[in-house]
């Protein structure tokens, strides 16, 4: 598939060289503008917003009408100024981003688990758990392939409004991560009887 990944941050490279290996085509956008953003998102079958929180609406922007029909994963963690969680309880920053482009089809995923492991979806031999959340089930299978595809165990976990669990989840990671000094080298895996 052809994935337009908008931001280049470690995020978007980590996403970028895990969806690589996995056979895909990538094309970034970011600031630069040898490597616009308007571009990577027409040129995407499958779009990829990995961009800080504050930029989101700025990205919304630019991407507007490419995003119509298309899948886009929100891989955002929804992180305030001062490190709290900047949206919760009645709705998540993927269901605001589905309301600002309607007509595609958001994914909410990769969001739990820290860049360096997007590559391969891995901690050493472990697979990691990333989960999917959207409303569209095509959108979200195509993910969960991509997911798979990188070497994570990829968890369907219902329909978009599930963002309001999963972006919690990944700033209680970057808790854990940097405020309890676990460092990056941790992940969440779903273990099944």
């Amino acid at each position: 598939m052809r994935i337009g990944i908008i931001g280049k941050g470690h995020v978007g490279s980590a996403l970028a060289q895990g969806l690589s290996g996995a056979g895909h085509e990538v094309k970034f956008g970011h600031r630069d503008p040898a490597e616009s953003v308007k571009d990577a998102a027409s040129w995407g079958e499958v779009i990829v917003v990995a961009v800080p929180f504050s930029s989101v609406k700025d990205t919304v922007r630019e991407i507007r009408a490419a995003a119509d029909g298309k899948v886009l994963i929100d891989a955002v963690n929804a992180v305030g100024p001062n490190m709290e969680l900047a949206v919760g309880f009645k709705t998540s920053e993927a269901e605001e981003l589905q309301k600002m482009l309607p007509k595609c089809r958001v994914v909410k995923a990769f969001n739990t688990t820290f860049a360096h492991t997007m590559a391969t979806g891995k901690l050493g031999n472990e697979e990691i758990t990333t989960f999917a959340a959207g409303d569209d089930l095509d959108a979200k299978r195509t993910v969960i392939g991509l997911a798979k595809g990188i070497g994570f165990d990829a968890v369907d976990a219902g329909p978009l409004r599930t963002a309001r669990y999963l972006e919690p989840l990944g700033m209680l990671m970057i808790g854990l991560g940097y405020g309890q000094n676990l460092g990056t080298d941790i992940g969440l895996s779903l273990i099944r009887a």
